[in-house]
């Protein structure tokens, strides 16, 4: 053996190790289903049990071993195994349970799924059901100790078409805004404070059912009052940060103008890296 045959071997075993690398690498698989539905309890600020839902479950993972075909059993027991209520605890708890059980280097599991909120309209005060789309999503890794978990809703609201002026011909109407929350936080996050965060920012929150004063009343305000998806975003953007249970978040507006055939888009993201006290100092202006 010459000296860069040692060198490249090296007294603790080098070389030893980067053949075994090399052949986890090779035995590596990516596994995983989609959509499979699955009845399941959600967590809810209404009901402490949680809501009954039906999710659509997408699971990958990347093995570190020889392929086994039955793998999709191990997946489909532990998925049985854990049927308590979804939320950011049980998910960051439950992870572990895919990693061990594929012997994985790295998990992702997604449950999307329908979230019903009963609102009051605003003017009848009438009882009614709406529909948000909503997502757990956690993310595990072997080499990373700690769990990474986001819950995702959509929140549909009415805002200002950006060009409508009150002094314009026309004045002031409005366009359909879809609102994407996404955040992470230490502990569980009720989708019922995101909608409300939304509706309280929007120029008018969506119903299920609205009487005849209560589309007079969305009507009036489409026209007499202007509140656009910049700064719609902006003000929930502000809510969000003060929030210090929240470590992350991202929003994206969806709007949809009645002028033109196509959608326009904005957004905004809170770092992981940015501190409580760094939004603390942009929302008071210092």
């Amino acid at each position: 053996m010459n000296r860069n045959d040692r060198l490249a071997e090296g007294s603790d075993g080098t070389k030893e190790r980067r053949l075994t690398l090399e052949k986890e690498r090779r035995n590596l698989v990516d596994v995983g289903l989609e959509n499979l539905p699955y009845p399941m309890r959600v967590v809810s600020r209404v009901d402490p049990e949680g809501q009954h839902t039906v999710s659509a479950i997408s699971i990958s993972a990347r093995l570190n071993h020889e392929f086994e075909a039955r793998w999709i059993e191990t997946l489909i027991k532990i998925l049985h195994s854990h049927r308590e209520t979804i939320g950011t605890k049980s998910l960051r708890k439950n992870i572990t349970a895919y990693l061990d059980g594929l012997n994985a280097t790295d998990v992702s599991v997604t449950f999307s799924y329908p979230y019903f909120v009963e609102k009051l309209t605003p003017v009848s005060k009438e009882k009614c059901l709406v529909r948000y789309l909503c997502a757990y999503t956690a993310k595990s890794s072997s080499a990373i100790a700690k769990t990474r978990v986001a819950f995702k809703i959509q929140v549909p609201c009415l805002t200002t078409y950006p060009s409508a002026r009150a002094d314009q011909p026309g004045g002031l109407f409005g366009q359909l805004s879809s609102v994407v929350v996404e955040t992470e936080s230490d502990g569980d996050i009720f989708p019922e404070d995101l909608v409300e965060m939304v509706d309280k920012q929007a120029l008018s929150p969506i119903y299920s059912y609205l009487s005849e004063a209560d589309e007079q009343y969305v009507i009036k305000k489409l026209h007499t009052e202007r509140k656009t998806s910049v700064e719609m975003l902006d003000d929930v953007k502000l809510e969000l940060a003060s929030r210090k249970d929240i470590v992350w978040f991202s929003l994206r507006s969806t709007n949809f103008g009645m002028l033109h055939s196509y959608a326009t888009l904005i957004g905004s993201e809170k770092s992981l890296w940015s501190s409580y006290e760094d939004w603390e100092s942009y929302g008071s202006g210092s």
